[in-house]
């Protein structure tokens, strides 16, 4: 069986820079978000990950000079020193605070194998338009810039493993957008990253919850690299992604929803009759949440 997580050698800010480079993931801010939060900030990662902040306001994200401008600013970061290299492979426990929540997992390299053989599972269609721009990026970069957000069934080893993690002084604390505090522990002892090894190996799977077209395509990368290697290397940096995975019972995932912009011309009773061909329509008199863990919502004709 292929195995589902790694220790890594990371790139990471130093604790003096954490704060400075500290930024949302690509995906949850747009490009005028983006150049608004890193405005004043030359360290922020922002640089990297939506580097098209760093032109014209109506400059296409998905131009040449977009990516080599991003690799740019990365080797800028590790020049500069801001970023630097660990020395050897290890696990991390990651926490993130939002006022009274908080919620710790572990941060490693998760196997691409795994992914492909359905033991890190997807439960979202990607657009392949926001897969070639991550591969892309993660092409011109030589790096993925963000993590892909799993899920797993907690139980007491890994929960063990995780309180004997944070027990010790934190490696990095920075405070970022939305009120989120995130703290991360560097866990490099021999024993201890055995142990974490053997329980999340143990683990029947780990679920993705957010980060489709970052997995799928790092996959891509990953079958792309192999395709011109000439013997198979199952340590190669292209068959892990990076991700962070915390014990579901924890996550607190909040609701995603869709608002309809452009009713092609109908009016609303008439778009409303037409949804209600396919699905059940329930009028509610003020906002609504769902009430159970697992909801299932198909289409009729499925």
């Amino acid at each position: 069986m292929t195995d589902l997580a790694r220790p890594f050698a990371a790139l990471r800010p130093r604790p003096a820079t954490a704060q400075a480079v500290v930024a949302p993931p690509y995906d949850v801010v747009d490009t005028e978000e983006a150049r608004a939060l890193a405005a004043g900030r030359p360290h922020s990662f922002l640089h990297v990950s939506r580097p098209e902040i760093d032109f014209p306001p109506a400059t296409d994200p998905h131009d040449d000079r977009v990516y080599a401008r991003g690799a740019a600013n990365l080797a800028a970061l590790v020049a500069s020193g801001v970023l630097e290299r660990e020395t050897s492979r290890c696990y991390y426990a990651y926490r993130m605070r939002m006022g009274a929540h908080e919620q710790t997992g572990f941060a490693f390299a998760a196997s691409v194998r795994a992914y492909e053989e359905n033991r890190i599972r997807k439960h979202e269609l990607t657009r392949p338009d926001k897969e070639a721009d991550r591969v892309r990026n993660i092409e011109s970069l030589n790096a993925q810039t963000g993590p892909v957000l799993c899920a797993f069934r907690g139980n007491a080893t890994l929960d063990d493993l995780l309180r004997r993690a944070v027990a010790a002084p934190p490696l990095l604390e920075a405070d970022g957008p939305n009120a989120v505090a995130h703290t991360i522990w560097r866990l490099h002892d021999d024993a201890l990253i055995e142990a974490i090894g053997s329980a999340l190996e143990a683990l029947d799977a780990l679920y993705i919850a957010d980060g489709h077209h970052r997995s799928a395509a790092a996959a891509r990368v990953a079958a792309a690299r192999r395709g011109r290697s000439r013997t198979a290397d199952a340590a190669a940096s292209h068959e892990s992604f990076l991700c962070v995975a915390f014990p579901s019972a924890v996550m607190r995932i909040y609701d995603y929803n869709r608002v309809v912009a452009d009713l092609n011309g109908l009016g609303g009773d008439d778009f409303l009759r037409r949804v209600a061909r396919e699905f059940t329509i329930t009028r509610a008199a003020s906002r609504v949440a769902p009430t159970a863990e697992r909801i299932s919502i198909s289409s009729r004709r499925a």
